[in-house]
């Protein structure tokens, strides 16, 4: 994440002294209250004032049926964010009833995770969420047509148009920011954070994905786990899952490991640590991850259907499947190595052992944010935090990555039971769309 987003946009400064967030120490909120040094201070919904979020709507028609919606995704990282805000989209309609329209700039890597997209669609209805292709800046929008709430994904800079006629409603729409995911400490101070307009009679919030109940949790759905645990208890399921992509019964007695990455990682010198494990492993990668790595591997360009074995590694590279799937390959899988937020987002819900692939940026700030949350997480032990560190390039030249990984090997089975224990930690903290809606029950209507 760029952090010069937020910092543009940080809130007024009073006497010297920045004005402090409305972190909640639960997943209620009050947009009212602003003491985040207080971690025990409860936040409510006040009694006395009805919902808010209808009186945010712009016309009576609104105000007595779903609050409406619209999120703003701008893809960046391929498929992490439109797979973030896709995810967020779909649990916001399905289990909160809200109209939601999902504005997406990019709709050919929309369709590699959703192949009901339609590319030339300038409009398009897809599980019950309205998907609109986000051209451009340019457009006149209407006053009449704005939503309750208006969310913009990583600072994404939505058209100026459609904020000019946000502030032309009466009442005019909760304004969110949705940030990127850390479990750097300082987002504590700044989730839920106003950012006035410079010249629009707008508020904007900062909204926090996070770790802790002082941030707004993570996007998880509320069947999530249970579909999950009904997977792993069917002895078949993971087996006829896997079936589809030419992992057969013997293959099964593997280790099974997932490869979602950027081509900088080690992965050359992973692939030979396995080849001389003397334990069979089975590497799934997706068409077209690990670059000259993985097509080196197989002497044929990496297809979906092209597989190869050398040593005690076979490599099958697999079609990138729908969101339902992707959590299926994880659950199916022993280890999984994801990359970006929304995989990495996912590992955690997988409650498996995974290496995360942080999204490189500028001065490596990503080793700043990577050493964070593995300081924050306790299934990183450290046998994991090695090989992540490495992974990530963050722990010098010198680095044995075959050594690194038998160490991890010889630790999975605690790590798997402390990730399991980091899932219920997680799940303590509610849900990132049930929050950000409680959230945004409590901004006071502008009119």
């Amino acid at each position: 994440m760029a952090d010069s987003s937020l910092h543009e946009f940080i809130g007024p400064v009073r006497n010297g002294i920045r004005e402090p967030s409305l972190a909640a120490a639960n997943p209620l909120y009050h947009a009212d209250q602003h003491d985040c040094g207080c971690k025990n201070a409860a936040y409510f919904l006040p009694s006395n004032i009805p919902n808010i979020l209808e009186m945010h709507s712009t016309t009576s028609s609104q105000a007595s049926h779903a609050i409406s919606l619209a999120l703003f995704c701008k893809v960046v990282d391929n498929y992490g964010d439109i797979g973030i805000c896709w995810r967020l989209a779909r649990q916001l309609q399905k289990e909160h009833g809200v109209i939601v329209t999902l504005w997406v700039d990019d709709l050919k890597s929309f369709r590699r995770i959703c192949p009901e997209v339609a590319t030339d669609s300038e409009t398009q209805e897809i599980q019950g969420v309205i998907v609109r292709h986000w051209r451009d800046q340019e457009g006149i929008f209407r006053a009449a047509d704005m939503p309750n709430i208006v969310i913009e994904f990583f600072a994404c800079d939505i058209p100026p148009g459609y904020i000019k006629a946000m502030s032309e409603c009466t009442p005019r729409p909760v304004w969110l920011n949705l940030e990127g995911l850390t479990a750097e400490t300082w987002v504590e101070g700044c989730h839920t954070l106003p950012s006035p307009h410079p010249q629009l009679p707008l508020t904007k919030y900062f909204f926090f994905p996070g770790f802790n109940q002082r941030t707004g949790g993570l996007q998880v759905e509320s069947d999530l786990a249970a579909r999950r645990e009904a997977f792993l208890a069917d002895p078949r399921a993971a087996a006829d899952f896997l079936a589809q992509f030419g992992v057969t019964e013997a293959g099964m007695d593997a280790l099974k490991v997932s490869l979602f990455c950027y081509p900088q990682a080690p992965i050359t010198a992973l692939f030979s640590a396995w080849q001389a494990s003397g334990h069979a492993v089975i590497c799934l990668a997706p068409e077209g991850v690990g670059g000259d790595a993985v097509t080196d591997f197989l002497g044929q360009p990496s297809i979906a259907g092209a597989h190869a074995t050398r040593g005690s590694l076979t490599v099958r590279v697999i079609p990138f499947v729908p969101q339902p799937d992707y959590d299926k390959l994880l659950w199916a899988c022993d280890v999984n190595f994801v990359r970006g937020e929304d995989s990495f987002v996912r590992a955690q819900w997988a409650a498996k052992p995974f290496i995360w692939h942080i999204y490189p940026q500028d001065e490596n700030l990503h080793h700043v944010k990577l050493k964070a949350f593995l300081h924050t997480c306790p299934a990183a032990t450290e046998s994991l935090t090695a090989l992540a560190l490495a992974w990530n390039g963050a722990a010098g030249d010198a680095i044995d990555v075959a050594a690194l990984w038998r160490d991890m090997q010889a630790d999975l089975p605690n790590i798997a039971r402390l990730s399991m224990d980091w899932e219920q930690v997680l799940l303590a903290n509610g849900d990132l769309a049930t929050n950000l809606l409680k959230f945004a029950e409590t901004v006071p209507p502008r009119v």
